[in-house]
């Protein structure tokens, strides 16, 4: 199962080097198009919506035709829209390759979690937040990839076209390895188990730890730098460095998750986490040191680090079905609740700012990052309110059966 837990590691690598390859080549697409903020920011939404689209239905594909075949398809898709996008010459073109771009990689997202699951059910570890720094660390890469590409003058196309390759080389040498369930599982019923899995809270309060934790990822994403520039005084260099810190830091702390989670357990290392992100941010709000707003950043990338990860592995337990198979559908429904988290987060954070100033803008995400705590321990309570009634159910059927 070794060689399972890398490949699969190394998936989630190349979907963080697909995502932190294009999107920091922004300046460039948007000067070859000609396109001039605002007009970027709604091309840019196809991104997000592609990807909320494809996790709609990218657990259903999961269950039927299993998580290597929808790896492969997904990482194949994506590394052919890239040399697209580096061509396109309007605005519309743009909005249109992102769709396309977004419902790849969010296909892939959703595929390389199932198999994640798969092998935390194999080897029974608490592996996920593992494999999400795999993501970080590749983002990372890919940014790195990108800030190199863009400082030696490399043109889009050639610079995509080597993350296609790369892509492409990557997938062929992992995805025998990748594990899979047996396809088509559990797929009796399926409208039914739909139907059902939408009126179980448990499913929508983990999709609320996971859109919260988007919220304030995506806050920091977007409006880290420019809080540091403006409210605390920063060069561009040095604001800049405020989202690497925190990706960081998201990195570190989900190398070291598997240890984390076992020992406190997912609830425990979810609420310690929203209360070390929540007050991460709040900290970076209210102290004008500009120093401290590293260490405020640090704070909240290490808290987020299980939130994610951990709600979509106990997505996976949710679903898990008696055989031992399951939960494609349900990490595919909390997946997409989390992309809207991406789609509304920024745009949020800025109409905050726009009405009041970029520090309490800063601070209302803390206190967004501090809802996680609550929202994890009402999840809880919910299973273990479906696990009594499931119960109590058997015992019902027993004597019937007797």
């Amino acid at each position: 199962m070794r060689s399972g837990r890398l490949s699969v590691f190394l998936v989630f690598a190349l979907n963080g080097v697909v995502i932190g390859s294009w999107a920091p080549r922004m300046p460039t697409l948007a000067e070859q198009i000609g396109a001039g903020a605002g007009v970027l920011g709604l091309a840019l939404l196809g991104a997000s919506i592609g990807m909320i689209a494809a996790a709609s239905f990218a657990g259903r594909l999961c269950a039927r035709f299993g998580a290597r075949v929808m790896v492969l398809g997904s990482a194949l898709t994506t590394a052919a829209v890239l040399p697209i996008l580096a061509s396109v010459g309007s605005p519309v073109q743009l909005g249109l390759v992102l769709v396309l771009l977004g419902a790849s990689v969010g296909m892939l997202d959703v595929a390389m979690n199932v198999a994640a699951v798969t092998v935390i059910r194999r080897t029974e570890r608490p592996l996920m937040p593992v494999f999400h720094a795999g993501f970080s660390f590749g983002a990372l890469a890919g940014s790195m990839g990108a800030a190199f590409a863009a400082g030696h003058g490399l043109g889009l196309v050639p610079h995509f076209s080597l993350v296609a390759g790369v892509t492409v080389l990557f997938t062929a040498g992992v995805i025998r390895f990748v594990p899979r369930e047996q396809a088509g599982a559990g797929t009796v019923e399926r409208t039914g188990r739909d139907r059902r899995m939408l009126r179980r809270p448990v499913l929508w309060l983990l999709g609320m730890i996971a859109l919260f934790s988007a919220v304030v990822e995506g806050a920091n994403g977007d409006w880290s730098a420019l809080f540091g520039v403006r409210e605390r005084g920063m060069s561009e260099a040095a604001g800049a460095v405020t989202f690497s810190v925190f990706c960081i830091a998201m990195g570190v702390v989900r190398l070291f998750g598997e240890q984390i989670e076992r020992r406190f357990g997912a609830v425990k290392v979810l609420v310690a986490g929203s209360l070390m992100a929540g007050l991460g941010m709040i900290m970076i709000a209210i102290v004008p040191l500009a120093w401290l707003a590293y260490a405020g950043f640090a704070l909240a990338g290490g808290g987020l680090a299980f939130a994610f990860p951990v709600a979509l592995d106990l997505a996976g337990a949710v679903g898990r079905r008696g055989d031992g198979t399951g939960g494609e559908r349900e990490i595919g429904f909390v997946t997409t609740i989390a992309y809207s988290g991406f789609l509304i987060g920024p745009p949020m954070i800025g109409g905050v700012a726009q009405l009041t100033n970029l520090e309490f803008a800063i601070g209302f995400a803390g206190v967004v990052a501090l809802l996680i705590a609550p929202v994890a321990l009402a999840s809880a309570a919910a299973r273990r309110r479906e696990d009594e009634v499931a119960e109590q159910e058997k015992e019902s059927i027993a004597p019937a059966t007797l």
